[in-house]
């Protein structure tokens, strides 16, 4: 079988808090890990009022250190809005702190709007340009330091840290590739490269110390539940979330409705609908069929699974029915 893992964005749900989101996160992560999932990732977003994970390292060190096997990251970081030596520090901290644990996937988005990305990188030269510059010289900061080498990162030399590129564009696919690095596709809301960028990525791999074959991963939105009219309704709350993140009007993660006729525009639907055509909503065999036909359409070597529902019950049903469905506690 192909081995599952978890997408968590942490979301603040209308009328929550941040912890209580976070403990929400923790919760999800014991339970995947119970059901056998093989890692779970954390997501860098800033000035984001549904999304609870901005302190993205420090997150990752909460949910490690109230789990036990599972595999504990970032899906990702935003490199441009970091100096790479405080990256190689903070996850050479957290890879000493769980050892064989930690994975550290790298975005080049800012993650955010463009007023926060500025004050996010004030004081800082890094920009999505130097992108690939930057993930070479965090890689530098994780090799053994050399004699009289200036400027380490401690903790983090020597460590084994394994790095992802993140992406949804042919650019990250190539230079994932040039790198022989794993590559992780963001098909959960933005999905019009995949095929294509799979497909680079495979063509042009170089072979790397750290890999020797490429190793492809894809994010999928999955809502699952008893039935289809049932995951509808559930879905519906990140539904409303896109169409207001879209309209410039982000806010917390709303409870479902009956349907959303009347609750949006027809651009809204079409904006939603289209970022979210890989998505795999409905019951048992339904969403058994979508897995099966995504996996056979992409053959991608995992799948990263991510729901943002509403009642944080139905949110842990939906990720225990995948993974009875895809045979992860079997893995």
């Amino acid at each position: 079988m192909v081995p599952l893992s978890v997408l968590d964005l942490s979301p603040i749900v209308q009328g929550g808090t941040p912890a209580e989101a976070l403990q929400r996160t923790l919760d999800l992560a014991r339970h995947a890990e119970r059901w056998g999932y093989r890692r779970f990732w954390l997501a860098e977003h800033h000035n984001m009022p549904g999304i609870a994970s901005a302190a993205t390292a420090v997150a990752i060190g909460y949910v490690a250190a109230g789990t036990s096997t599972i595999r504990v990251g970032s899906g990702g970081v935003m490199l441009p809005n970091h100096a790479p030596l405080v990256i190689a520090e903070q996850f050479g901290t957290l890879e000493s702190l769980f050892p064989g644990r930690i994975d550290l996937g790298l975005g080049r988005a800012p993650g955010t709007d463009p007023l926060t990305a500025r004050a996010l990188r004030r004081g800082l030269v890094g920009s999505a340009d130097t992108f690939p510059q930057d993930v070479m010289e965090l890689q530098a900061y994780f090799r053994a330091a050399e004699p009289g080498q200036a400027v380490r990162a401690v903790p983090g030399a020597g460590l084994s840290v394994p790095i992802w590129i993140l992406g949804s564009s042919l650019y990250s696919a190539q230079l994932a590739a040039a790198l022989g690095l794993p590559y992780a596709f963001a098909s959960h809301f933005a999905p019009d490269d995949l095929a294509e960028a799979l497909q680079l990525y495979r063509g042009e791999f170089r072979p790397s110390p750290s890999l020797k074959r490429p190793r492809s991963m894809a994010a999928v939105a999955v809502c699952a539940a008893d039935t289809d009219a049932e995951a509808a309704r559930l879905f519906t709350s990140v539904q409303q979330s896109l169409a207001s993140l879209r309209s410039g009007m982000p806010g917390p993660l709303p409870p479902p409705v009956e349907s959303m006729e009347g609750r949006w525009t027809a651009p809204q639907k079409g904006i939603v609908d289209h970022a979210f055509r890989e998505a795999i909503v409905g019951s048992p065999a339904t969403v058994n069929r979508g897995i099966e036909a995504f996996l056979a359409r992409t053959g991608v070597d995992e799948l990263m699974v991510t729901a943002s529902i509403f009642d944080h019950g139905a949110r842990l049903r939906s990720f225990e029915l995948v993974a009875q469905l895809s045979g992860a506690a079997r893995r």
